[in-house]
């Protein structure tokens, strides 16, 4: 043979190499069909398949993180709110997701869209804010039942966006203040009962020793004294006691002046 033929046979052989050489990466697999008919699963790394009678479908097993758009959604209480949410899935079983279903990345995005308005309107505002970790849960329930048959794993649904009406969140503010409120008058009102109480058994105490009425007024006196005050006011009680004491004292000097 000429260079010419050589040079042409060789051609045709690289050609042919390119067209029958895939490389399948690691965190893939391929989906390989003959004349349209599936004849098997190609593993990483390199795979031969025959050229214009084989055809190769390559499909990512990697995890998908998958917006779901803001939409307005009514709940059950009738309160119009924003949500927007973020779905992961991936491909457990490539042939499925080949074969079953066309586009399975926009099949689940449909799905997820209708599955979250569909959920929240079961739900009163109040538990959209407060149990999102249940409703998260369900939504990834249903979504992941839909999904199962065209090899799609959903693993996890969040809602990472809730945006409520102005008028709502005024309300809600009001709310939260009215509790606040009510929760500090509770408080209050706890503290004076026990206040109370205490004061109570202080004067029943009192009252069994009114020595011990005595000695608090003198207390308070040498605590006022601290203070460097000029002007001290005293106690009826205290008053009463320092005259009893000056007639007792006058008495027993009576008495000794008459021995």
């Amino acid at each position: 043979m000429d260079i010419v033929t050589t040079f042409i046979i060789g051609i045709i052989i690289l050609i042919i190499l390119g067209l029958s050489i895939r490389i399948v990466n690691q965190y893939e697999r391929g989906v390989v069909f003959r004349l349209g008919k599936v004849i098997g699963l190609k593993q990483p790394g390199l795979r031969l398949i025959i050229p214009l009678v084989d055809k190769m479908v390559k499909v990512s097993l990697r995890i998908v993180t998958m917006p779901i758009p803001a939409q307005r959604i009514i709940t059950k209480d009738n309160v119009s709110v924003d949500i927007a949410a973020v779905a992961y899935f991936k491909v457990i079983d490539a042939l499925n997701s080949v074969i079953v279903i066309e586009n399975y990345n926009r099949a689940v995005n449909q799905i997820a869209q209708t599955t979250v308005r569909s959920v929240i309107g079961q739900f009163s505002l109040d538990e959209v804010l407060s149990d999102t970790p249940k409703i998260n849960e369900k939504i990834k329930e249903i979504i992941d039942s839909h999904s199962e048959p065209w090899g799609i794993k959903v693993t996890a649904v969040e809602i990472k966006d809730i945006k409520l009406p102005e008028t709502m969140k005024r309300a809600i503010a009001k709310q939260a203040e009215a509790e606040r409120e009510k929760r500090a008058k509770i408080i209050t009102s706890e503290g004076e009962f026990e206040s109370a109480a205490k004061l109570g058994d202080a004067a029943d105490i009192i009252q069994s020793h009114p020595v011990a009425l005595q000695l608090r007024n003198l207390q308070v006196l040498s605590e006022i004294a601290v203070e460097k005050n000029s002007t001290i006011v005293f106690p009826a009680q205290l008053m009463t006691t320092i005259q009893e004491i000056k007639e007792f004292m006058a008495q027993e000097t009576l008495k000794n002046d008459k021995k």
